[in-house]
């Protein structure tokens, strides 16, 4: 799924209003495995000058960055840090590492040669869906639209859930982006396979 999809369905199960560290801690979470993909790629684009085509199709599949993403995108990782919270009773803690452990639970069947190994440090072995939440190669013509309505909906719930003004303007903000992602893939790959 697209990042702020992430947000909005990691919001949905775990943040409460006037609970503003449970919310931060549930949106933390559900970006922190995509944290190391944004810095990298930031780190490439803007520092390193590599133009885009190399870091998609190259340096995204470098032994690096494919470790970086094992690391960060285990259930066995986020499984434990989940397991230490629940043990503690710590609510936040709860929420962050929820999130997180959700976020790869919603990326595990969406991707297809940009899947991650997930299963870090038992194997790595990654699983290649069939089905990808972007490549129109295998069906994220589909995906995209659909998960855009199913972020729409979490947003729907969140926009009854809060009613406050800040809070709102960051939900018509995250509603926003990711019809703002599927524009910019449709425009980059189109549509039409």
């Amino acid at each position: 799924m697209n990042t702020p999809t992430h947000l909005i369905l990691a919001a949905a199960v775990f943040a409460k209003p006037n609970q503003p560290k449970l919310t931060w801690a549930a949106l933390i979470g559900g970006f922190l495995p995509d944290l190391s993909l944004y810095f990298m790629v930031i780190w490439h684009k803007f520092v390193l000058n590599t133009s885009e085509p190399v870091i998609f199709d190259e340096v995204y599949f470098s032994k690096y960055w494919q470790f970086v993403f094992s690391v960060d995108n285990s259930f066995f990782v986020w499984g434990a840090i989940l397991g230490l919270a629940l043990v503690a009773r710590s609510g936040w803690l709860i929420a962050l590492a929820g999130a997180g452990f959700l976020h790869l639970m919603f990326d595990f069947p969406l991707h297809n040669d940009d899947a991650r190994v997930h299963f870090w440090p038992v194997t790595d072995w990654k699983f290649e869906s069939p089905v990808s939440y972007w490549d129109p190669a295998h069906y994220g013509n589909i995906m995209a639209p659909m998960e855009y309505i199913f972020a729409l909906i979490l947003l729907a719930i969140l926009w009854r859930r809060f009613s406050g003004r800040f809070t709102r303007i960051f939900l018509l903000f995250l509603g926003l982006a990711p019809g703002l992602v599927m524009a910019g893939v449709y425009l980059a790959f189109g549509w039409h396979h």
